[in-house]
């Protein structure tokens, strides 16, 4: 997915009323401010309410359910015949304002929702820099996961993760 394609489809969502935080390699990027590496979808988070009204945007642009291991109710990729893929995270926001995703609890801080980034010079919301460097240390990093955290760890001044320190020398 472009820089292009991935701003398109966060103005349609945005221009439809859904709320929507990039988070993945676009909130990486955008914090960043450029397009660092290809990226095979668009991640998002929405609120569940909106699932609805996401799916039939989607639909009408042909895109359709794709199978995963890992598609749940809270979590669930659309996929079009030109190979653009949506990934799709759903949250409700209980009363401290925390993104509650599925029956896991407050997985999203309410400070993670309030990241800025850009894309092509507009400005999009995403998950915080602080938030996604976190995220990336609840699995086994690779490369292009390295380079994200270590550009957006010395971009924001944030320290990096210790999964990440063997990264630092090479």
């Amino acid at each position: 997915m472009q820089s292009t394609g991935a701003l398109e489809l966060y103005n349609l969502f945005s221009d439809n009323g859904i709320l929507v935080w990039l988070d993945g390699g676009w909130a990486v990027d955008s914090h960043l401010g450029k397009q660092t590496r290809p990226h095979e979808d668009l991640d998002i988070i929405i609120q569940t309410k909106d699932v609805p009204k996401i799916r039939s945007l989607l639909s009408e642009l042909g895109y359709k359910n794709v199978p995963r291991d890992d598609t749940r109710e809270e979590n669930f990729v659309l996929g079009n015949n030109q190979g653009l893929l949506v990934d799709v995270h759903t949250v409700h926001f209980d009363d401290n304002g925390d993104g509650v995703y599925g029956n896991h609890g407050a997985a999203f801080p309410k400070k993670c929702f309030d990241g800025v980034g850009e894309i092509n010079g507009q400005k999009v919301k995403c998950i915080s820099a602080e938030q996604i460097v976190i995220f990336h240390t609840n699995y086994t990093p690779d490369e292009n996961d390295a380079k994200d955290v270590l550009a957006l760890c010395k971009k924001f001044h944030i320290e990096g993760p210790q999964l990440y320190k063997k990264y630092l020398n090479n």
